[in-house]
């Protein structure tokens, strides 16, 4: 199957757009806190998704990772167990810097040190990037991406202009520009290191097309390795908020609780700013009267959960595919995986509303930013479409 740059910014599209909607689902869940649900759709993304996907599609799995070689395989994980943190401190960064700044820093910088730094630590990036002009012209799409990301990032802040004295104070009640920028920095380069995981990995995906698994479906053994270290992270931190804030019965029962001191229900978190990592949702909900349900309704949770998870997981599934078709300069991928991101989680936030009333510079903010990062991508293809070409 020869590369095909077309084919892969749309899997990176399909991709983006999985991270762009997995968090939807969550909204159906009832009566559990923020770690109960975030856990239980967690099997499904690290673990259940992954193995299931990769047991169907590829060949010898389990003799795949037992011939792996164990660099690769503590690398991979390793690199996971980084990520881990870089999405757990995404919620504090919100916390500190608002949604606008506080995306526009982590983004940025996971794209920047997600893309470059694999041919940097390679050797090829002064020989096969800057060297070549199918190179240059990539590097040329990173830059627009990371200025679309910045100018989203502006978006998000004449939006918060338009919002009132209280409106600002919920959502940025800690501002901390010195912590924040700290903690921008630390999870923006952790949540890079998804993109080291993967090529840790590259011997595993050897591997696996010698056993005569398509080059389409290469990556997933990878991913296994990877979101282990992933799901270690999060599990270890979503069990420490369910013994500090009471929480590790809601798994099993369908009795309501009351308003729990310290811990966030699916409600009160999914109006946070921060939602889509709220570690830090526990401290905003203390005290907030939440409606009391007669009875948790624990399937349709586990299914809503189920569905975010999977979905979840998708916006990977999608990445190793798109990666397949990019040939010589499989390490853009990442570029075009945080440029439909945000693509994607925009235009969810127009079609939910989010926007209503942030006013016409902001809209027209907004409109600039998904216009770069969606030339971003058609810059990025091109230039791998070239790499091809010679």
């Amino acid at each position: 199957m020869n590369p095909n740059p077309v084919l892969g910014v749309f899997f990176h599209w399909l991709g983006g757009l999985a991270s762009g909607s997995f968090y939807v689902p969550y909204r159906g869940v009832k009566g559990w806190a923020w770690e109960t649900f975030w856990l239980a759709g967690g099997f499904f993304s690290w673990i259940i998704a992954p193995w299931l996907l990769a047991g169907l599609l590829t060949k010898d799995l389990l003799a795949v990772l037992h011939e792996a070689p164990a660099g690769s395989l503590f690398w991979a994980c390793f690199f996971g167990l980084l990520w881990g943190v870089g999405g757990l401190t995404f919620g504090l960064t919100m916390r500190f810097l608002g949604l606008s700044l506080g995306m526009a820093m982590v983004l940025g910088l996971c794209a920047a040190f997600g893309t470059l730094m694999p041919p940097i630590f390679s050797g090829e990036f002064m020989s096969q990037v800057v060297g070549t002009t199918s190179g240059r012209i990539i590097l040329v799409g990173i830059f627009v991406c990371l200025l679309g990301i910045a100018v989203a990032g502006l978006a998000g802040i004449a939006k918060e202009r338009k919002m009132s004295a209280a409106e600002k104070q919920a959502v940025i009640k800690e501002f901390d520009l010195k912590k924040g920028v700290g903690v921008a920095t630390l999870s923006g380069v952790m949540s890079a290191c998804f993109a080291y995981g993967l090529a840790a990995g590259e011997p595993i995906k050897e591997l696996t097309l010698k056993h005569g698994t398509p080059v389409l479906w290469q990556g997933l053994p990878v991913l296994i390795v990877v979101l282990i270290g992933g799901f270690t992270t999060n599990f270890v931190w979503c069990v420490w908020l369910n013994r500090k804030n009471h929480t590790g019965h809601q798994y099993f029962t369908s009795k309501p609780d009351g308003p729990v001191a310290g811990s966030a229900t699916i409600e009160t978190a999914l109006d946070a700013p921060s939602r889509e990592m709220v570690e830090h949702a526990p401290s905003r909900a203390a005290g907030v009267s939440q409606p009391k349900l007669e009875k948790v309704p624990m399937l349709r949770n586990y299914l809503w959960c189920a569905l975010a998870g999977t979905t979840w997981y998708f916006q990977f599934f999608f990445y190793t595919m798109g990666e397949t078709q990019m040939g010589q300069y499989k390490f853009s991928s990442w570029t075009l995986h945080m440029a439909s991101i945000i693509i994607f989680s925009s235009l969810w936030g127009i079609g939910l509303q989010e926007w209503k009333g942030s006013g016409k510079t902001a809209g027209s903010l907004l409109a600039l930013a998904l216009l770069l990062l969606v030339g971003s991508t058609v810059i990025v293809g091109y230039g791998n479409y070239l790499g091809l070409a010679h």
